[in-house]
């Protein structure tokens, strides 16, 4: 009869402790917390009609990293150029002359990446609308015409980067149409230049990858 009185509080005495344990050990081991998020790709050139997954990574207070697959909101800062999906699929609508950026969020914090809608070019033609250009002279258009397209005519306002040797204060250029209405560069020689001429290249990401160039050399007469 004893023994089985002894029995009965050793296994009650035996569930107590294991249900506090349980309480201590659920209050000792806390949840595994976000602490930043990072975007794949960080940064991107997107053909037109093209698409792009993006995907969302995690770093957690352990030190851990892995992929967020829940609770991740999308979205693009142009929703008409480059619009992305709930799911994180980014489409190239129209060639943009800024990059998008790209923000996935997640329990308060937020990783960001860019996307810049580029055309389908494979060669740049440069041309000029004169075969020299003169001080406080009429200005001269250079165009870069792409191909095959779009854009139809590359220029530092549609995602090209025009780069000028010699560079100085006298010659400088701004986009502009030309005379027959397509977007070209309209460069002015000012007084008081001394260089013989100004090589301008016109550079553009290549849709098959790597960068496409062009080159015109700008001849300047009666600078002095």
């Amino acid at each position: 009869m004893l023994t089985g009185r002894r029995l009965a509080l050793t296994l009650a005495f035996t569930v107590l402790v294991a249900l506090a344990f349980g309480v201590s050990c659920h209050g000792f081991f806390t949840a595994n917390v976000l602490e930043s998020i990072a975007i794949q790709p960080p940064s991107l050139d997107l053909g037109v009609d093209a698409t792009q997954q993006f995907t969302a990574w995690g770093t957690y207070q352990d030190g851990t990293r892995s992929q967020i697959t829940s609770g991740l909101v999308w979205t693009s800062s142009d929703t008409v150029d480059a619009p992305i999906t709930a799911a994180g699929l980014v489409t190239g609508v129209n060639v943009t002359s800024a990059a998008a950026t790209i923000t996935g969020a997640a329990q308060g914090l937020s990783g960001t990446a860019t996307v810049s809608v580029i055309g389908d070019v494979i060669t740049i033609t440069g041309t000029q609308s004169a075969s020299s250009i003169t001080a406080s002279g009429s200005p001269v258009y250079f165009t870069f015409a792409g191909s095959p397209g779009p854009p139809d005519f590359i220029t530092a306002d549609n995602g090209g980067t025009l780069t000028i040797t010699t560079a100085d204060s006298y010659f400088s250029c701004t986009v502009a149409n030309n005379p027959a209405g397509n977007p070209a560069e309209e460069c002015l020689l000012s007084q008081g230049g001394q260089a013989a001429s100004y090589m301008l290249q016109m550079s553009y990401p290549s849709s098959s990858g790597g960068t496409v160039t062009s080159n015109v050399l700008a001849v300047t007469a009666n600078n002095n």
